[in-house]
């Protein structure tokens, strides 16, 4: 692969609080490295189509300080983005763990201070988190230092009342902050079931991306968190609605959220490049209003895949071979390769089964790394055990 377009820089020197070569990490350090899997301990910065993706950053603190684990978190992620020739202040796009919603407020107090204004958007969800002692964990999307970074907002839109933008617009993409059941008017919870809270949600969304001169015709990719399974339904067919065609691609994963009164949060990606629908890779005869895969100008947004059949039932590692085949086949129908994926996230139902995934996954992409989460969440699928999701660049050319 060109590495004009897509570069990984390896962060581990900058940003290990001990020896660099060494594989276990220091108690007393501020920083706790992953070590789930010894070839994924180092943070990766994949720089792809104007945007630097940043790994899951990780931090624990020896006192249980949340406040100072997100400052560790944030001053690395700035030692990273930095070191790959951005910055914080490029942050487009944030994903935050917690392990507890009672540490929301101490991660917002030590997290806000890192912006002057115009935060990026942010999306928090509370779950176990794959590092052992670690108390917070952030995945980041930065705009290279020249790009384009301007925050769209409703002109008739409360800002918002913690440190995110509802929405920032880079080139042709547009990223939105995770969306709850709110009026953005004064930011007063809407109260409902999920279907309710599912349809305020994407009034929201049409509102912000009218902000930006897009609609939900441009979303290209949405990633839905419920707090329990059994609503998935009842969110489904509200959230069809929306696109009647052409649906974005879509992982759906039940977790908690930060905010007790929500049943539902979704984040979405907009880009005003002209689509594609791909549909390799579907099973037969899904009726979901999900695509295969969105290709809209130099990235293709993959769907969630799983790989569970009457054969692996209980099999994490063949579960893992499988899903992957299918991505596979959706990246070729999409033009693209694993060579191309610059955005891994990978939700497992139980993380004692990482070392079985990881195995599956370093033979699939083989030396390519790409920026990966790892977030250990519920699946809609009974009897699935690890969904994947993926984002392919391709470099621009002299034909686009």
């Amino acid at each position: 692969m060109s590495s004009r377009f897509l570069t990984v820089f390896s962060a581990r020197s900058a940003l290990s609080a001990r020896d660099p070569g060494s594989s276990t990490p220091d108690p007393d350090s501020p920083i706790a490295d992953k070590r789930y899997n010894s070839r994924m301990s180092s943070t990766e910065v994949v720089r792809a189509g104007g945007f630097l993706y940043l790994s899951g950053v990780s931090a624990s603190d020896p006192r249980g300080d949340v406040g100072a684990a997100t400052r560790g978190v944030l001053e690395r992620a700035r030692s990273a983005l930095g070191g790959a020739g951005s910055s914080l202040d490029q942050a487009v796009s944030v994903l935050v763990f917690i392990r507890s919603a009672s540490d929301f407020q101490a991660m917002n107090d030590a997290y806000r201070a890192f912006w002057t204004s115009d935060f990026p958007t942010r999306t928090t969800l509370v779950t176990e988190l794959p590092t052992p002692g670690a108390l917070v964990e952030m995945t980041i999307i930065a705009a290279e230092a020249e790009g384009e970074r301007v925050v769209v907002h409703p002109r008739d839109w409360a800002v918002s009342p913690s440190p995110y933008s509802y929405a920032i617009k880079s080139g042709d993409t547009v990223f939105l902050s995770g969306l709850v059941s709110r009026n953005g008017r004064d930011n007063s919870a809407v109260a409902g079931d999920v279907a309710t809270q599912t349809r305020v949600i994407l009034e929201n969304a049409g509102e912000l991306l009218s902000a930006a001169g897009l609609s939900h015709a441009n979303i290209v990719s949405s990633r839905v968190y419920l707090t329990n399974v059994s609503s998935f339904g009842a969110m489904n067919e509200a959230y069809r609605a929306y696109f009647t065609a052409a649906p974005p691609a879509r992982a759906t994963a039940q977790t908690a959220l930060a905010g007790p009164q929500y049943d539902v949060e979704i984040t979405f990606t907009a880009s005003s490049s002209a689509r594609r629908v791909i549909a390799e890779g579907l099973p037969p005869n899904l009726n979901l209003p999900l695509s295969a895969a969105i290709v809209a100008g130099q990235r293709a947004y993959l769907s969630g895949a799983l790989g569970f059949d009457d054969t692996n039932k209980g099999n994490v590692a063949a579960q893992t071979r499988e899903t992957l085949a299918r991505l596979r086949r959706t990246l070729a129908a999409a033009d693209r390769a694993p060579s191309d994926v610059a955005e891994a996230i990978v939700y497992v139902t139980d993380l004692k089964d990482l070392p079985d995934v990881d195995h599956e996954y370093r033979a699939f992409f083989g030396s390519h790394a790409p920026a990966r989460t790892t977030i250990r969440s519920g699946l809609v699928a009974a009897d699935g055990l690890v969904e994947i999701m993926v984002t392919a660049v391709k470099p621009r050319t002299n034909t686009d």
